[in-house]
Parts: structure tokens; sequence; C-alpha cells
């Protein structure tokens, strides 16, 4: 029986890379689009075995090469997304037009499934653009694709994450850590590969639950998450909680770059609670329960933190 095509966009991201392993594994003919095939292919090649994988170089908003790709796909897959705003990548534009230009042309081609990667915890931050393009492209794909499922995943970790290996680097370059809203923001923070577990475990099968949220087996606050991530490193920094005037000023300067540490944006997210809404059936109801630790998987690379690198590897 010839292997289904899976067309994934955003597949040379954490998520994305992990993926194309997991499908491939289980014989599925996949498709990455990325915007640069030479950059990004020395990575994706060695992800999967020969003649499971096809690179596509595009851009996302060409239309004509999008619907061609679509129309040759049994399933499509949207990774695509951004934590802060640069140049034409808007919250509208990536969250929003890219998700409904996607999803009517798999209502046009009538393909078999469309999983949509959302966030969790968007619908009570109704102060943050992030969240609020995000709802707007959930809701968008539900009008356009009656076979779409969203994905509402809490932080996503694993050792390719930019918030683990972000945090431990600042950890290593500053005496102290600023705690926003007192570190009280709670959090379910889901391991990559379970992600992509439950990803392929969906594509085959038939749910009435359209949006499912994604977690992980533990609660943590943000605080517990730095004093896990500090102690694995065996290093102490001093948490200072800041008022968030003082945080928005730093979140201003934090923004002249061109990969900011936080934005504006990211403090009022991080006000809310990164939890299930209980509108939604999670991963665990529908029996694809996560079961990898928060601690034990960042301590299997965590080393790279420390101060004597790989020789502080357990035997």
């Amino acid at each position: 029986m010839k292997p289904k095509n899976c067309l994934i966009f955003g597949a040379s991201g954490q998520i994305g890379r992990n993926l194309i392993r997991r499908l491939t594994k289980n014989n599925l003919k996949v498709t990455a689009v990325t915007r640069n095939k030479h950059q990004k292919g020395y990575i994706l090649k060695t992800q999967a075995n020969p003649g499971y994988l096809d690179l596509v170089e595009a851009n996302i908003f060409d239309y004509n090469k999008i619907d061609s790709l679509v129309k040759k796909a049994d399933v499509c897959i949207n990774l695509v997304g951004i934590l802060y705003e640069s140049g034409s990548s808007t919250f509208k534009n990536i969250h929003v037009k890219f998700p409904e230009m996607l999803s009517k042309l798999c209502s046009k081609h009538n393909i078999k499934r469309f999983v949509h990667l959302s966030a969790l915890g968007v619908e009570s931050a109704y102060t943050s653009k992030y969240a609020l393009s995000k709802l707007s492209g959930e809701n968008i794909v539900i009008d356009n694709f009656s076979n779409s499922i969203i994905l509402k995943p809490s932080i996503v970790y694993s050792v390719d994450d930019n918030f683990t290996t972000m945090l431990m680097n600042i950890f290593n370059l500053l005496p102290f850590f600023p705690l926003y809203y007192y570190g009280k923001t709670t959090f379910m923070p889901i391991h990559c590969t379970d992600l992509c577990e439950i990803i392929a475990n969906l594509v085959d099968r038939n749910l009435e639950h359209k949006r499912i949220e994604c977690i992980g087996p533990e609660k943590l606050s943000f605080k517990e998450i730095i004093e896990k991530l500090l102690k694995l490193i065996e290093k102490k920094r001093i948490l200072i909680p800041i008022p968030i005037y003082v945080a928005n000023l730093m979140a201003t300067f934090f923004q002249i770059f061109p990969k900011p540490l936080i934005t504006k944006d990211q403090i009022k997210l991080l006000s809310f609670d990164n939890v299930p809404s209980g509108y939604y059936k999670t991963n665990f109801d529908i029996n694809l329960k996560s079961k990898l630790i928060f601690e034990n998987e960042v301590q299997k690379y965590c080393y790279m933190w420390k101060e004597t690198g790989e020789y502080s590897k357990k035997v």
C-alpha cells in the first residue's frame, strides 16, 4: 500500500524534526516545507530513511505553490508559529492569515485530515496579541474545514527548545533572575516527543473532539521550573520578584534586538496560567497520555550548561 503523504509546514522547528522521525518510522511519506532548503536540509534529511522525506522550498504565502502541495497531500500539519513579531512576520499573518489560507485549500482538495498547532490557555489571555491571534486562527480553521484537529499544547520542551535552553543560558550569564508575577504562573510542560506521539496517533483517528489540550503529567509554577533548572545545572542564582512596570521597561529594551529575550506581549501572557481550560478534552481524556517527567528529561541534556560540561554526566 502506498504510504500516505503527510505535508508539514514548520518542519524545521523542534516539533517538526521530531515529528518527521516519528511519522517516517511508521512508513509514512513526508513532504516538509521550508523557507530555505539549503540551510535546513542538512538537519531535516537526517531525520528520515531515504525515500520517505521530500524537502520543498516555498514561501508559505505563495498561494499557487501551496495549492499544488496540498492537492497531493492526504494529511496536512501546520506547525508554523512565532513568539514575537518581526517585519512581515506578524501575529496576524502567521497565526491567522496563513491558517485561513491553508484550511481553505484543505477543504478545496478534500484532504483526509488537517492538524493545526495552536496554544494552551489562549481563551483567557485576552490582553495578549499573541493569544488573540492564536484563538482567531483556531476559529477560522474550524469554520473552514470540518476535518480539522486543533492541538493546544502547554510549553513544549526538549534539547532543541527555546525555553529551557534559553533559561539555562541566562543562568550562566547573570547572577540573578527576574521573577514576573512572583513566579506563580503555572504550566504543564509537555516533552516534544510526547507531543509528536499524540500527533502521529491523531493522523489516522476519527475524533469528535475538534480541539484537544495537550499537557504533560505535572503542573509546575514558573518559579518551580526555574528552581528545577538551577538544581540540574548546579547553579545558585538570586530570584528577584520585580514590579510589572519594571518588567515592561526591560521588555521595551529587549524588543530592540532581533531575537528578544522577552517582549511586553509575553509579559502580558505570563499573567495567565497555562493549564487546561476545562472547555475541551485533554490528551489524557482521549487516552493519549504524556509520560515524560520534566526534571528527568532536562537532566539528559542539561550537562551542556554545567561547569564541567560533558564530563559532568553520570555514568
